[in-house]
């Protein structure tokens, strides 16, 4: 069947207000930090809708929105998935990161206890569609998955900071275990687990994370 076209609805703005716009979002999105220690201050549920509604606008291959997230606040559930993700993170730690990777995480002084998990109101686990189901169980093919889902994952987090919020992008490895707790399905690969929040009174971040590699280092003009 032919695809139908609409008139694009977009608004243009005068070259000054683009870079008024510009420059507001980047002193904003310059104070986005990562932290790990969370309020437990409640956070309105409308907020992180919306939040999600950003992240489903993103581009994806072929159109085909290869991504599912999963919204956990209730504290029994966000128990079990901090005692599945902590059980994965000892092994990690003690076994199967690389010297290499240890040192590398050293200056954040992170080890295999993760009480975010259960600290912060909501956890949002991002799925990517390996592929898509029909009704009849025929498979759909998928375009490009990780960007896609890693494009809408980034909306997300934009949106969630915009929104007054925290994040904390967090991956133990391997994260089969959130298909079984949250009962999804094979097709859906665990993409990212996103801790969101208040900070928690008297939260640091490492001073090293306020840096960023100077602009001619990230872009070639």
């Amino acid at each position: 069947m032919k695809p139908t076209f609409l008139p694009l609805d977009f608004h243009w703005v005068a070259p000054r207000t683009s870079e008024r716009r510009a420059h507001r979002l980047l002193k904003t999105m310059l104070q986005r930090r990562t932290i790990r220690t969370f309020s437990d201050r409640r956070v309105p549920r409308s907020v992180i809708k919306n939040c999600l509604r950003i992240a489903g606008s993103a581009p994806s291959g072929a159109n085909m929105q290869p991504w599912k997230f999963v919204v956990i606040s209730r504290t029994a559930l966000r128990a079990k998935i901090k005692k599945a993700a902590e059980k994965e993170e000892q092994a990690f730690y003690k076994k199967r990161a690389s010297t290499e990777w240890l040192q590398a995480l050293g200056p954040l002084g992170t080890d295999w206890r993760k009480p975010f998990l259960v600290d912060a109101p909501y956890l949002i686990v991002i799925f990517a569609e390996k592929f898509g189901l029909r009704a009849d169980g025929e498979h759909v093919k998928h375009y490009y998955v990780q960007e896609s889902v890693g494009i809408a994952t980034g909306f997300l987090i934009a949106a969630l900071h915009q929104a007054g919020l925290a994040t904390l992008t967090h991956t133990p490895s391997p994260m089969g275990f959130l298909n079984k707790i949250l009962g999804r399905p094979n097709n859906e690969r665990p993409f990212l687990l996103l801790v969101v929040g208040y900070p928690a009174v008297g939260t640091t971040v490492p001073s090293f994370a306020v840096e960023r590699k100077p602009f001619k280092e990230i872009v070639i003009w």
